[in-house]
């Protein structure tokens, strides 16, 4: 039997990363998020402090990159497609946050 060891982190959201770990976080090569900060469609948070030449960016991101991501090499992708991809997810988070926050505020509705 092969046992084998997996190192668990628990993404928080409030986290910060390179694009380094981004790039392993969600299974993208560093140039592919580069080309994405190109097209505006990944915003960094502000350049390290520690290392001014390299940006941050929130953890926020590893989660629609790896959707993302997962549709490119499903459906051939270019770049520039998984650019308008990637806001269009961003957008789709957005509403289904703001159905969830207006529905906590109905009041409970019963059906029986």
């Amino acid at each position: 039997m092969n046992l084998t060891l997996v190192e668990w982190v628990w993404l928080d959201a409030s986290e910060t990363m390179t694009l380094a770990e981004l790039s392993r976080c969600c299974g993208m090569g560093t140039a592919d998020l580069e080309e994405l900060i190109d097209y505006s469609a990944l915003v960094p948070l502000a350049p390290l402090q520690a290392a001014p030449q390299e940006s941050a960016f929130s953890a926020e991101w590893v989660a629609p990159l790896r959707t993302a991501g997962k549709l490119r090499q499903d459906f051939d992708l270019d770049m520039f497609s998984v650019a308008l991809l990637l806001g269009h997810l961003n957008r789709i988070e957005a509403l289904e946050r703001q159905v969830r926050s207006l529905q906590a505020q109905l009041p409970a509705y019963d059906l029986g």
